[in-house]
């Protein structure tokens, strides 16, 4: 019996733990090598993980919801008879067997974990039958495991036990709101996650917003005349997101101060911007980051945009896909949202978030006209921002979008 431990993968250099979201596979069911065994989640990065190798599920160590510590077993894959079969049939040809160990290649978004030891039937050495997974390898193939495991006091925790304290809280409140008057629903680890990164948030930077109107006529014209030419050119659609990054980008290089951090009483001006884009997936708000957006044109921010979001349904992000950001938009205006008052995200120092845009009488030239109008909100961070800045950059980015070059055909 050849018995293979499914652990808690490191997904990134400084993560030292991870939530289990989800067991796709329940003690006794069958699972095959790479497919999709659990999620889990960490502060950095949301991930499906494989199975590292055909049997059974035999043991689940650790439940749904508990916090686990990279490299701890989390669950027992039973590989009897499988591993067998494949050692008598590679057995005569050795070279062969070792030729489709070679054509196999690790995930490149999972971390390299230490190969658990097998009970060998025979005291001869057998040639592999298959190429370690992500979950078993020891030396690391990508450049997100590249340091040892952390020695802090959370690297063992014992899950059964937080699971346990998890339970009996629950159990409590159960009693407090009894049903069917209440539904006492956990908080998701994303949730939790998010709230303590808020809280943090508020807590460090003096928050204050400025809201200002935005004529986003030209922009709405120019998106309407060239969508189709577009999304036949790219396979993608042309979204109103590129737009509003460009101009963004144009205010920063204008107002790079918005582009910064505080460290105590020392403040860090960002020679270049690393913007994140807050997506919504089914797990939470994730914010991938377009590194060095700076260096893009028009088209290459909205293929980058496309691809990031992209990855978010899939799943598909790494954990350095959402690190390094030095400004973020947000664009609750998808949800039908006219006016909200963002969150910054740490430790930067301002965040821009755009509302619905909306047909809306105005005036122009002293002429009643119907124009599409948004409103943005800035919200910075009043320790190195006054109200002075944070209007000048809101109204850079708004002036580059009501002048944007309209010539512009794809």
């Amino acid at each position: 019996m050849a018995r293979v431990e499914v652990v808690m993968p490191q997904m990134g250099e400084s993560i030292a733990e991870g939530t289990i979201v989800k067991w796709h596979k329940k003690p006794g069911e069958q699972v095959s090598k790479d497919e999709t065994l659990l999620e889990i989640t960490t502060d950095k990065v949301d991930s499906d993980i494989p199975a590292p190798a055909s049997g059974t599920l035999s043991e689940v160590m650790a439940e749904e919801n508990a916090t686990v510590a990279v490299r701890t077993p989390i669950a027992i894959i039973d590989t009897e008879g499988m591993q067998s079969a494949a050692t008598e049939k590679s057995a005569p040809k050795p070279a062969s067997a070792s030729a489709s160990g070679e054509n196999s290649t690790p995930e490149p978004l999972q971390a390299a974990l230490p190969q658990q030891s097998q009970q060998q039937q025979t005291p001869q050495p057998q040639p592999p039958t298959q190429q370690p997974s992500p979950l078993q390898q020891q030396s690391p193939p990508t450049q997100i495991e590249q340091q040892p495991p952390p020695t802090s006091d959370r690297t063992q925790p014992p899950p059964a036990s937080s699971t346990a304290q998890t339970s009996a809280a629950t159990a409590e409140l159960l009693k407090k709101y009894p049903s069917p008057l209440y539904d006492v629903v956990p908080m998701t680890s994303v949730m939790q996650k998010m709230a303590a990164h808020m809280v943090r948030s508020v807590s460090t930077s003096p928050h204050v917003a400025a809201h200002h109107e935005v004529d986003m006529t030209p922009i709405v014209q120019h998106r309407t005349q060239n969508m189709a030419s577009f999304e036949a050119k790219e396979g993608f659609k042309l979204t109103y997101t590129p737009y509003i990054v460009e101009a963004v980008i144009k205010a920063i290089q204008t107002y790079p101060l918005v582009n910064s951090s505080v460290e105590g009483t020392t403040i860090i001006k960002k020679n270049f911007i690393n913007l994140g884009i807050a997506v919504a997936s089914e797990t939470g708000l994730i914010v991938p980051v377009i590194k060095h957006a700076e260096e893009k044109n028009f088209l290459g921010l909205a293929r980058a945009v496309n691809e990031l979001v992209a990855r978010v349904r899939a799943r598909k992000l790494a954990p350095d896909d959402v690190q390094g950001g030095t400004f973020t938009i947000t664009n609750y205006g998808i949800f039908g949202t006219m006016i909200g008052t963002p969150i910054i995200n740490q430790p930067q120092v301002a965040i821009l978030g755009t509302g619905a845009i909306r047909p809306r009488v105005s005036v122009v030239n002293e002429t009643i006209a119907i124009r599409s109008i948004a409103y943005f909100t800035l919200s910075f961070d009043h320790r190195i921002i006054d109200g002075e800045l944070g209007g000048r950059f809101l109204e850079a980015v708004i002036g580059h979008l009501q002048t944007f070059d309209t010539t512009l055909k794809f």
